[in-house]
């Protein structure tokens, strides 16, 4: 299944169609919590963690759906 994740989409969005990928934004030290209304462009720039490599992450977490 290929997942539709793009750097618009807001951090709730994402963990509410793939919430698998938790884990993912601990790794890259993304504020899920009290930043999830943020888009994850908005949310990689602020926290400090590259949109590219936070995309591809998430995009293969997502899709490993178990």
């Amino acid at each position: 299944m290929k997942a539709e994740i793009s750097q618009e989409m807001t951090i709730n969005h994402v963990l509410k169609c793939y919430p698998q990928v938790m884990s993912v934004f601990n790794t890259f030290g993304i504020d899920s919590c009290c930043g999830g209304a943020r888009s994850l462009g908005t949310a990689a720039g602020e926290d400090g963690a590259d949109i590219d490599e936070l995309l591809k992450a998430l995009q293969r977490t997502a899709e490993a759906r178990v």
